[in-house]
C-alpha cells in the first residue's frame, strides 16, 4: 500500500514523472480555482504598478509646517502669535508648493527639484529614490504578467511542477536581492542590511532624506537670505503610504501562491525529484 508522503508516478505527454503530494495537489486542483487565485495576484500587482506610477508624479509624499525662527525671535512671539510665523509645505519627488509666513503675510511659492534644488538637496539619495521607484514599477508589471500567464497558460509544461510557477513569479519578489546590494552602495554602514523590497528601499531612502538630511528645512530656506525657517512638524502623505501598501501586496501575493497549494522552493524531499522514462519502455 502506498504511504501518504511517498511519490506517485504519473504519465504526461509520453513521459513518466514521480510527483510529490504538493505537485499532485497542483495537478488535481480545479483549474477555475487556480485561475481565480492567480488572477487576484495579477490584478493586485497591476493595481500596485498603477498606484506607484501615480504616486511618483504627485507632490503628496510629505506635508510639513515650518516656523520663521528669525521673525518669531525679533518680536518674541509665543502662543497664538506664532501662527503668524507658521508656514506650510507639501512636496513629492519632482515638485512641490507651500506658503511662507514671517509676520508680513503669506507668501505662496512653488519649486521643482530639477534643476532648482540640485545644489541644496542630497542628489544621490534623491535620484536613487526615483530610480528604485521606477524599478519597482517595472518589476511589479512583470510580476503581474507572470501571474496572468500562470492563470491562463500552462507554465508547468515548460518547467514541470510548482517550482516552475515559483520561478515564473520570482520577479515579483526579486526586489529582495536589489535591496541587499543597494544598501551596500547607497548607505555607508558596517551593519548587515535586512532584506526587503524596492518598495521598502524607496521608503527608507526617502525617510532618511527627510529626517536625517532635513530636506524640508533646506527647501524652506532656499533663496531666503534674511529669514531662517525651522521644521515644526512633518507627516507622510498619501503617496508615501501607497508605496507602503504596494510593498505589502508582494507578501500577500506570496501567500496567494501558497494558498494555491504550492510548497515553497527548495523545501521538497528527494522523493519529489522527477524521473523521465520513455513510455514505450514500460511495455
Amino acid at each position: 500500500m502506498q504511504s501518504q508522503g511517498q511519490s506517485l508516478p504519473i504519465a504526461h505527454k509520453g513521459l513518466v514523472f514521480k510527483t510529490s503530494p504538493s505537485q499532485r495537489l497542483f495537478l488535481i486542483m480545479p483549474s477555475q480555482q487556480k485561475k481565480i487565485i492567480f488572477c487576484m495576484a495579477g490584478v493586485l500587482s497591476f493595481a500596485c504598478a498603477l498606484g506607484v506610477v501615480t504616486a511618483l508624479g504627485t507632490p503628496l509624499w510629505i506635508k510639513t509646517t515650518v516656523l520663521c525662527k528669525t521673525g518669531a525671535l525679533l518680536v518674541n512671539a509665543s502662543g497664538q502669535e506664532l501662527d503668524k510665523f507658521m508656514g506650510e509645505m507639501q512636496y513629492g519627488l519632482f515638485h512641490g508648493e507651500g506658503v511662507r509666513q514671517c509676520g508680513l503675510g503669506a507668501r505662496p511659492f512653488r519649486f521643482s527639484f530639477f534643476p532648482d534644488l540640485l545644489k541644496v538637496i542630497p542628489v544621490s539619495i534623491h535620484v536613487n529614490v526615483i530610480l528604485f521607484s521606477a524599478i519597482f514599477i517595472v518589476l511589479t508589471m512583470v510580476g503581474a504578467a507572470f501571474f496572468m500567464y500562470n492563470a491562463f497558460g500552462k507554465p508547468f509544461e515548460t518547467l514541470h511542477g510548482p517550482l516552475g510557477l515559483y520561478l515564473l513569479s520570482f520577479i515579483s519578489g526579486a526586489q529582495e536581492i536589489l535591496f541587499h546590494f543597494c544598501l551596500k552602495f547607497t548607505i555607508s554602514s558596517d551593519k548587515e542590511g535586512s532584506y526587503g523590497s524596492c518598495g521598502c528601499l524607496v521608503m527608507i531612502l526617502f525617510a532618511s532624506e527627510v529626517k536625517i538630511h532635513h530636506l524640508s528645512e533646506k527647501i524652506a530656506n532656499y533663496k531666503e537670505g534674511t529669514y531662517v525657517y525651522k521644521t515644526q512638524s512633518e507627516k507622510y502623505a498619501i503617496s508615501f503610504w501607497v508605496i507602503f501598501i504596494c510593498f505589502s501586496v508582494h507578501f500577500l501575493n506570496g501567500l496567494l501562491i501558497r494558498l494555491a497549494g504550492f510548497q515553497f522552493p527548495f523545501a521538497k524531499s528527494k522523493d519529489s525529484e522527477t524521473t523521465n522514462v520513455a513510455a514505450d519502455l514500460m511495455y
